[in-house]
């Protein structure tokens, strides 16, 4: 896996990526307006209201990303492409999104009064200095870069990071074992649907439904009996592909969950009727502290992802963005053997951990 390190630092704002900067190909959602090319310098890529983006600041991102994925893929990478779209137009999207999203942060954060504080400031200067520093004589020429344009960079990011923290500060935290216990079950399915050549779901007629809930309610007189396997009887029964799930509260249809997780270990239980058809659900494991603990950690980050996704779409949906077309189309990868900068993402943790 590409050890992009940013991506940790906002995976909690991957909700609303795609449409940071929908101008990217040319259209925009309501509410938006999305201007190409007017008004723009002949190196900025894009402006949101006030928020521009220049050539230099949308290569350091790019460079870095392009040499990370070189390091663990090698070259030949760029090569790769999935219906006629390569490697390198997708990762120059990413990019540019990115810096859309830290960019469009930082209009929230003037908008909620949030600033960096003279201590962040100063950790700025630090990275910035540490970071340009790292870099040669061809890589600084090839990007355009300064050591104010790090300085820009570091402090954009560092607001984005503190703004989206200041929007997720009230989060309810406190997730019970019960919320966040996984369960493990296994089951035994009778289809009430059939497949169309189209591959979509055509309901049972009352009376194939009405047989396969006699055929269920004999299977279910087998799991119960005492003498038979309840492994065996899914082999020979059961129409789902798949005999076992493992999940938490909300990832099934209600009725199929509320079942299960009303059953001890080793409990079998009678019909359940979902939109698949009739269930007979054993239920393998009702706790896993191990697995507990780690969803609650998703439950956490998932309520995050949901607070900052509302606000944030809600602000997106205000800007004026402008794309400079013929500057961004003009973008390509550095492809030099001298340059090989990798750590502006590395750097900033050093000065700014994830916390």
């Amino acid at each position: 896996m590409v050890k992009m390190r940013y991506i940790r630092r906002f995976c909690a704002m991957a909700l609303a990526a795609a449409l940071v900067f929908m101008c990217a190909c040319g259209k925009g959602g309501s509410g938006t307006t999305v201007v190409l090319t007017a008004g723009l310098g002949k190196d900025e890529v894009f402006r949101i209201e006030n928020k521009s983006c220049r050539l230099p600041e949308l290569m350091v991102y790019l460079t870095t990303t392009q040499n990370q994925y070189e390091s663990v893929y090698g070259e030949e990478i760029w090569q790769a492409n999935l219906d006629g779209v390569t490697l390198e137009e997708n990762v120059k999207e990413m990019v540019l999104a990115r810096i859309a999203q830290i960019k469009t942060l930082n209009l929230l954060a003037e908008e909620k009064g949030v600033a960096l504080d003279e201590e962040e400031l100063r950790l700025v200067q630090l990275a910035a200095a540490s970071y340009y520093g790292s870099l040669n004589e061809t890589e600084i020429e090839k990007m355009g870069v300064t050591q104010d344009t790090i300085v820009q960079l570091y402090a954009e990011y560092a607001l984005a990071e503190k703004v989206y923290h200041h929007i997720i500060q009230d989060i309810n935290l406190e997730i019970s074992d019960d919320e966040a216990r996984t369960i493990t079950v296994s089951h035994i399915l009778i289809k009430t649907y059939t497949m169309d050549g189209r591959g979509e779901r055509i309901a049972y007629t009352e009376q194939a439904k009405k047989t396969a809930y006699e055929r269920a309610c004999e299977v279910l007189a087998l799991a119960t009996d005492g003498e038979h396997d309840f492994d065996s009887l899914i082999i020979q029964y059961s129409e789902d592909s798949v005999a076992t799930y493992s999940f938490r509260k909300g990832e099934q249809e209600e009725a199929f969950e509320n079942a299960a997780f009303n059953l001890g270990t080793n409990e079998i239980s009678g019909i359940v009727e979902d939109s698949s058809g009739y269930h007979i659900i054993k239920c393998l494991n009702t706790f896993n502290q191990a697995e507990t603990d780690q969803n609650k950690l998703l439950i956490i980050e998932e309520r995050k992802k949901e607070v900052f996704g509302e606000e944030y779409d809600v602000f997106v949906e205000t800007l004026t963005r402008k794309l400079n077309d013929k500057v961004w189309e003009e973008v390509d990868m550095i492809h030099d053997e001298n340059v090989t900068t990798i750590s502006f993402f590395d750097v900033y943790e050093e000065y700014f951990p994830a916390g």
